[in-house]
């Protein structure tokens, strides 16, 4: 049996199909998790059958619109999302996986298509009975344009039409097969409070005001074996709109900061360094480009006139055909996270025995993170470079919650020593006692030489007495751009350099991730976030702790310069061997 969505992946990672890198991070993605999924511990499995039956179903319908009417011919990045929303399952009970799924095209690629084609196929040729789906979108014309799609699905074809009840003065489809109703919906939220939706499309998401009707729907579907929520868009102007939120988790969850094996994702879009005006880089936001030579140079005049005009053209051009986010990495702090990723070292505190390091202190006000962060300087090689260790802290009745509002794996690194549980206080507000328990330990453990630790003095003023009370030469660090600009620019510049190791932990990549930059008029520079449940804990920490490292003493790793010796020493035995 062929399996087109698997085929996919690989013509992508093989460069015979052009895409862009999140592209091919979703395709790495498909085929990673194929490998996995031999392995008994992982819950998944890829179901070919599954996967190619939704695809045959969609080349069954006809295309009515137009001159003449067609056959659906599915493309290959629609097989392979299509592939991958039907095909993932359960080993146990054999439920599809994806229970949410976001995927990003540029204008005409088939967004609505790929929604009609999901709502008939679920609303009617599934075991499912009496299943919930819905269309919907923050104004009932643009909730139409789905359920329009299904219409002209069914009256075209006499066959599938016998399977169906469309009702137009009420927007309402009944799937006779399965007794499921599909109903289109706008911006009344209220109306779908309560219900169960088999399958919520939510179209163009970027028009949402507000994450009201998504919530809705996920929420809905809580105690569903296989439910789905699919949002089919296009970028945005509003970046703080929660499809951008989504938008930026999802780059995430692809680049391995966040973790969640029950989301789909696809976005196509351009690099950052690709030039717009390339016309094969516009195949990267619009993969539907590569199979329509007339479509692609219908986008040649468009480009063109957008260029020339500039102004609202322009931004209209980039948004829609590019599918980019206008601004989408204006504030970024750190734009490339492989530069993140390359620092990771086998390295642990045993490493940095002895050895002078800065701590970092961001304490929460009440039931947030806690974080702590040590900067140890070191040379290598007459060269400047940094180990950085970080550790967080959370009542333990506010990590359930925080899983869910910020949307990641809180539990996993509870699970992996990176978090501390605290338990006193009722459990809703995180006890200094366990950071200084902690800080003590480990200091005593390693031996470690503190010069200073450096605090944001905001929440500070009760756990200052504790502090001083171990000895520690304490500093507090203004939290204003003036007084954090230096650190935090050459934070980011010692990354980018390759000068900054550390051990993997997934917590700082997650908060460097979450990092943005805002400016004063000086145009001075500090860490901040663009969303309440977007984390900057550990980063803060450690920026408190690199204003007075990246000025420190440093000196050889000791350590290090004792291992480089035994590899020297190894090596000339070895030779000494063979001559």
């Amino acid at each position: 049996m062929q399996d087109r969505t698997t085929q996919y992946a690989a013509d992508v990672l093989a460069g015979k199909i052009i895409a862009g890198d999140l592209v091919k991070l979703a395709c790495k993605r498909h085929l990673d998790d194929i490998e996995k999924s031999k392995a008994a511990p992982y819950k998944y499995y890829f179901d070919v059958e599954q996967a190619e039956r939704i695809i045959e179903f969609a080349e069954t319908l006809t295309i009515a619109e137009g001159e003449e009417e067609e056959q659906v011919e599915c493309y290959a990045f629609q097989c392979f999302i299509l592939g991958n929303l039907n095909g993932w399952r359960t080993k146990t009970g054999g439920h599809r996986r994806f229970r949410t799924s976001y995927v990003q095209l540029g204008r005409q690629n088939g967004k609505s298509f790929l929604n009609g084609i999901l709502a008939a196929y679920y609303g009617n040729f599934e075991k499912y009975k009496y299943g919930q789906i819905y269309c919907t979108a923050t104004k009932k014309d643009q909730s139409l344009i789905v359920f329009n799609e299904i219409v002209k699905f069914i009256r075209s074809d006499p066959d599938l039409d016998e399977c169906f009840n469309i009702h137009e003065h009420n927007s309402t489809i009944d799937c006779l097969l399965t007794h499921s109703k599909i109903k289109a919906l706008s911006g009344d939220t209220k109306s779908i409070d309560g219900f169960r939706p088999y399958l919520g499309i939510v179209d163009e998401y970027h028009a949402h005001k507000n994450d009201q009707m998504y919530k809705l729907l996920e929420g809905g579907i809580k105690k569903m074996k296989s439910a789905l929520i699919s949002v089919i868009t296009t970028a945005g102007f509003d970046l703080k709109s929660p499809c951008y939120a989504l938008y930026e988790y999802c780059v995430k969850v692809l680049k391995g900061i966040a973790h969640n094996d029950s989301q789909f994702i696809y976005i196509a879009q351009m690099d950052e360094t690709d030039d717009m005006w390339t016309p094969k880089n516009w195949i990267k936001a619009n993969p539907i480009l590569q199979y329509d030579p007339e479509a692609f140079e219908n986008m040649v005049p468009i480009a063109e006139t957008a260029k020339e005009m500039g102004g609202s053209s322009l931004r209209d051009f980039i948004v829609k055909q590019l599918n980019m986010w206008i601004q989408w990495t204006n504030d970024v702090y750190l734009k490339d996270m492989e530069l993140w990723q390359n620092g990771a070292t086998r390295k642990t505190l045993e490493d940095f025995r002895g050895q002078k390091c800065y701590v970092g202190l961001d304490l929460s006000a009440g039931g947030d993170l806690t974080s702590l962060a040590i900067v140890f300087p070191f040379l290598k090689d007459d060269v400047r470079k940094y180990f950085v260790h970080a550790h967080s802290f959370i009542p333990k009745r506010r990590v359930e919650e925080h899983i869910k509002t910020d949307r990641t794996e809180y539990d996993l690194w509870i699970r992996d020593g990176l978090v501390t549980v605290t338990e006193t206080m009722g459990g809703v507000k995180t006890d200094y006692r366990y950071i200084l328990t902690y800080l003590e330990k480990i200091i005593t453990d390693y031996e470690l030489d503190v010069q200073f630790v450096l605090y944001d003095p905001h929440n500070a003023s009760a756990f200052l007495t504790d502090l001083e009370a171990l000895g520690f030469d304490s500093v507090a660090v203004t939290q204003s751009a003036k007084a954090l600009n230096d650190a935090t620019v050459d934070f980011r510049l010692e990354i980018e350099s390759g000068n900054v190791e550390h051990d993997g932990n997934a917590m700082i990549k997650w908060s460097i991730a979450n990092a943005k930059t805002t400016s004063n008029s000086f145009g001075e520079i500090k860490i901040d976030k663009e969303y309440q449940t977007e984390r900057i804990d550990v980063i803060d920490a450690i920026i408190d702790a690199w204003t007075a490292a990246m000025k420190g003493e440093v000196k050889q790793n000791t350590a290090e310069s004792v291992e480089e010796w035994l590899k020297l020493y190894e090596a000339s035995k070895k030779k000494q061997a063979r001559g």
